[in-house]
């Protein structure tokens, strides 16, 4: 009877350290998951392109831009990030490389909300950006046509109501990253992020840019954007208007964009994209276009993409010729 007691008391006491090693384990287990830990952020674009036709001069290698900066995220939700975009300026003839602080914020999350601060991204089109997925190979419509900048300083809020809604705000500047603040007035904008059902997300925006000076007219742009990503398969489509057009009455531009992509195999996708420009009474006509392109991506390892790509480009102004082109982009990123 001694010995059935002795073997269940040792039953006990091994079922108790096996738990005991076992919560320990555990333990430990979240508490390195918890630990502060940083990154480092490195992305180059770069392509080699050349013209058809009359576009048949236009051809080289081309270094686009290069992120570099670093993320530190603590154990408390609390994270900090900063990137310097390397990239050229419209305003140098010359296309030498030109530095800006394109990120240097704080961010906190808790719970369902997130809170930035700083030299944060905007969210007029973030959300379309991330879902075209092809920043490297082509900027997405908003950002392609100036109808905002990705970056600002300032301040902005998410969160997230339900598996099916969220919503965001944001306060920044409204003159971009590459700018000082000039003007007195500032961008407001609100955005709603709704899943109606599993892999179909809408997005809907508006923003205010104030012009600061009573000359000038604000800035509104409303934006709105459906897309289904399942499986192998996106497939995107937005429309954006934006009124009073660099702070000028009536100068309203507006356009769509419509994006496919397929992954063929672990390695490999196919892409497509048709994009519209137009203008109020044609104000904008020596720059309204439509634009497709057709491509393929591979990814030559963990960190390094290729795509070739054929691109169209339609001017609506008759006295413009279409111009054709063929792209190499690649992706160097960590």
């Amino acid at each position: 009877m001694s010995n059935q007691n002795n073997n269940k008391m040792k039953t006990k006491t091994l079922l108790a350290g096996i738990l005991v090693s076992t919560s320990i384990t555990a333990t430990a287990q979240d508490a390195k998951t918890k630990e502060p830990n940083g990154k480092a952020i490195i992305q180059v674009f770069s392509n080699f392109h050349t013209g058809f036709g009359t576009e048949n001069n236009d051809r080289g290698f081309e270094l686009e831009r290069s992120y570099l900066g670093y993320e530190y995220k603590f154990n408390n939700g609390l994270s900090l990030k900063s990137v310097m975009d390397i990239g050229t300026s419209s305003a140098v003839s010359d296309y030498q490389r030109i530095a800006y602080i394109k990120n240097a914020m704080v961010s906190w999350k808790k719970g369902d909300m997130t809170l930035n601060g700083g030299l944060i991204p905007t969210t007029s089109f973030n959300f379309q950006e991330k879902f075209w997925g092809y920043r490297y190979i082509m900027k997405s419509f908003q950002d392609e046509y100036k109808f905002g900048s990705s970056a600002d300083l300032g301040l902005s809020i998410n969160y997230r109501f339900a598996d099916w809604l969220s919503a965001d705000a944001i306060i920044v500047n409204g003159e971009g990253y590459k700018k000082i603040q000039v003007n007195d007035g500032l961008n407001y904008g609100l955005g709603v992020t709704l899943t109606p059902v599993k892999d179909f997300q809408v997005r809907l925006y508006g923003g205010l840019n104030e012009s600061g000076d009573d000359n000038k007219k604000d800035i509104v742009n409303l934006s709105a954007f459906a897309g289904y990503k399942h499986g192998r398969v996106a497939i995107g489509a937005e429309y954006n208007h934006i009124f009073n057009s660099d702070n000028n009455k009536d100068k309203d531009k507006y356009g769509y964009s419509v994006f496919a992509s397929v992954k063929s195999s672990r390695k490999s996708e196919l892409y497509a994209r048709f994009d519209a420009l137009c203008s109020k009474d044609n104000w904008n006509k020596g720059k309204d276009e439509k634009a497709a392109i057709l491509g393929a991506q591979f990814a030559l390892g963990k960190y390094v993409k290729v795509a070739p790509n054929f691109r169209i480009t339609i001017p609506k102004d008759d006295n413009k010729e279409n111009k054709y082109s063929a792209y190499i982009n690649c992706y160097f990123g960590l």
